[in-house]
């Protein structure tokens, strides 16, 4: 057959196939406005082929005016639906329902104007007052209520794989506006795809060597770590130990990498092993920079080159692997990967990727123009690359700074410099477990130990220790204890508290050096002290409130987006301090200088005996607590606890009630307390695992 002919045949059924797999693959939802239908007093909003709300409004004997709008700015689709009463008593009520996909959530979209800066996240759906829209991660749009009307939304029953929402607003005027492309467009995330990724699902806690050991850790470090930090640790939640730089013989090719130098002598695939036969997971840290060997002589053209054909040099990268040659990528980072994933990596750690990016690549721009590459696809081959060949199922970590350009590829982003700083948590509150998971990096148990644990736990980000094995034996491991393991959080603002940094994202092309922090990494200042975790179970819903800081004299419940005509106990964790209970806010007091931070058990105090709090995490339950419910003057649950670990139940005596006794399957009772208004019960498992209880209490008013 002719040549031309087979090739023609052969493009031709390239294309369908193309088109096929376009066609099973995931579906990017239109950025376009939605169709909205009104019937009398109904309202119904279309989006991407289905429902996203179906409402009506009630108004009395009044009628009601409405005004469509939409407006495009760039890209950015925004839709505004205007409903104005029209009669004397100015009275409107929305009533209906918001339907969302799987990963939809109710949040804040909008900045309030007063009030503390407060920075929520949600384990469960969020039933909180604040909340004014509900988000669809996977489809990437937003559904809100403007700032106005008394506005309630409450998450329902699941629906067919989706969610559902009642929603009810209330005011003279109702302003329903609908983004679509939220993140991406309004937010500026162009590679943010959410419906071809998900975003890692489980607690990331562990140790890293780096600040333990730096450059000069040795296998027997590795080996002495796992013991301690199994034995010590790992009942708590803590699951990865990572080795940082200074085992590779050098960087560059990857037999480099693979084959580590004389102070592990055994090999990565001994310590892989070694790592999991202790339980936890192995992580391995690598780099993008290519500083040794001989492959930029030999072959030129893996690399960026100048002028001259000569290969390019940058601080920080030294030569710069051209990810837009296939062979470059074939011979120097697929084997590479695929070596590690097979000795057993399983969390890795990819850092210079700044420097890749600007002092390799951005700084070189007119190598990419003169060859006609798109340089910033050229830069996501190359993690992709690397995700392509370690799986899904392993950790990616993308370090250090923000990197907008890797989103859908790394699963979590080392947001700042290097040493813990929690300032990014409130600049980039809203990326966390919807773009990607933030590391706020590696913590040192030293003198800001509780508050370091604490932010990073109650924000649900990765909390990675780099203390010396010997501290785990000997030192205050307290604060590690209780914020381990990490919950899976939703943001409740899909904006940043602090929008300081992410309102430069802009600058991540422009930018040719990464000796530092640029202006939209995270900084070093926090500009919040407030960190609320909302925690929602079938059996019950409470919030825990972190405070590093401030002199408030009262924390009002309205400003945490709880009820203020509800009363609420208030305990400390740290202090393990039942504050009282209070209706409108409470009086924090002054943080005790041991802690550097409290944590505040927040609970709707209920007419019959209750639980407070649990000791196990600061969560006081969240991580711990499976179920609770009270029948016939029992109060009963099921937890999980940690062998040898004492686990302490806080529960209420009100009046009417006497305690009387506890009963307990899987643990002993050590001890049964009286602590002022609360009854304190201290269990004790032999192992660990999920035991039960029932506290009994006597009704001494015949109720």
């Amino acid at each position: 057959m002719d040549r031309k002919i087979m090739t023609a045949i052969s493009l031709f059924l390239s294309l369908l196939f193309s088109l096929a797999a376009a066609q099973t693959g995931p579906k990017a939802p239109p950025n376009a406005p939605a169709r909205i239908e009104i019937a009398g007093g109904k309202i119904v909003v279309r989006y991407d082929g289905r429902s996203i709300f179906e409402g009506a409004v009630e108004t009395g004997p009044e009628s009601f005016q409405r005004r469509e709008n939409v407006y495009r700015l760039g890209e950015r689709v925004e839709q505004v639906l205007l409903l104005t009463s029209s009669g004397r008593g100015r009275w409107m009520k929305l009533a209906g329902t918001v339907f969302g996909g799987g990963e939809s959530f109710p949040c804040e979209i909008d900045r309030p104007n007063r009030g503390p800066l407060l920075v929520r996240h949600v384990s469960g759906l969020s039933r909180n007052l604040r909340n004014r829209a509900v988000y669809d991660r996977g489809g990437d749009w937003a559904l809100s209520i403007d700032f106005g009307p008394r506005t309630v939304l409450q998450p329902q029953d699941a629906q067919d794989g989706g969610r559902a929402f009642i929603l009810e607003s209330e005011g003279n005027e109702i302003v329903i506006r609908f983004r679509p492309r939220y993140y991406q467009k309004h937010r500026g995330l162009g590679f943010f795809e959410p419906w071809a990724y998900r975003v890692w699902p489980t607690s990331v806690s562990g140790w890293i060597s780096w600040f333990a050991f730096f450059a000069d850790v040795t296998e027997k470090d590795i080996v002495e770590t796992a013991d301690v930090f199994s034995e010590k640790m790992g009942p708590f939640g803590y699951e990865v130990l990572q080795i940082d730089d200074g085992y590779q013989r050098g960087r560059g090719a990857p037999d480099l990498w693979l084959t580590p130098n004389a102070k592990f002598p055994r090999g990565l695939k001994f310590l892989a092993d070694y790592i999991k036969s202790k339980g936890l997971k192995p992580g391995l840290w690598t780099a993008a920079s290519f500083s040794d060997g001989d492959e930029p002589q030999k072959h030129p053209e893996w690399f960026v080159r100048d002028s001259g054909g000569k290969p390019v040099r940058g601080n920080w990268i030294d030569h710069v692997v051209n990810a837009s040659n296939p062979t470059a990528l074939k011979m120097l980072i697929q084997p590479l990967y695929k070596g590690l994933r097979a000795q057993g990596w399983e969390y890795f750690k990819v850092d210079a990727l700044r420097h890749l990016r600007y002092e390799g690549y951005n700084a070189h721009r007119e190598y990419f123009e003169k060859a006609k590459i798109d340089l910033t696809a050229a830069y996501r081959r190359y993690a992709q690359t690397i995700r392509d060949e370690i799986g899904r199922d392993a950790f990616m970590l993308g370090c250090w700074g923000i990197r907008p350009e890797l989103i859908g590829i790394i699963d979590g982003c080392r947001i700042g410099d290097d040493g813990f700083a929690y300032a990014g948590l409130s600049q980039y509150n809203s990326f966390n477990n919807v773009v990607w998971r933030n590391d706020p990096d590696h913590i040192e148990l030293n003198d800001d130990r509780y508050r370091s644990t604490l932010v990073t736990s109650l924000t649900g980000s990765v909390l990675l220790l780099t203390d010396k094995p010997d501290l785990y034996r000997k030192g205050d491991i307290e604060p590690a204890k209780r914020t381990a393991p990490v919950l899976f959080t939703l943001p409740g603002q899909i904006y940043d508290v602090d929008p300081s940094r992410s309102n430069a994202l802009g600058r991540v092309d422009v930018e040719v050096s990464g000796s530092g922090p640029r202006p939209f990494d995270a900084g070093y200042t926090p500009a919040c002290h407030l960190y609320l975790l909302e925690i929602v179970r079938p059996f019950d819903d409470w919030a825990v409130l972190g405070r590093t800081g401030g002199d408030e004299a009262e924390l009002s419940f309205s400003d945490l987006g709880l009820d203020p005509r509800s009363e609420y106990y208030v305990f400390e964790f740290w202090t393990k301090r039942l504050l009282g209970s209070f209706t409108g806010g409470f009086d924090p007091g002054t943080i005790d200088s041991r802690f550097r931070s409290q944590a505040f058990c927040i609970r709707r105090r209920l007419p019959r005996p209750q639980l407070v709090a649990t000791s196990r995490h600061v969560t006081c339950g969240g991580v711990d607590l499976l179920d609770l419910r009270w029948e016939n003057d029992r109060l009963s649950g099921r937890s999980l606890v940690v062998g040898g670990d004492p686990y302490v139940l806080y529960l209420t005596q009100p009046a009417g009630y006497a305690f009387a006794d506890i009963e307990c399957r899987g643990a002993a009772v050590q001890r049964k307390d009286k602590d002022g208004p609360l009854v304190k019960l201290t269990l004790l498992a032999a192992k660990s695992g999920e035991i039960e209880w029932t506290a009994k209490y006597i009704d001494t008013e015949g109720k």
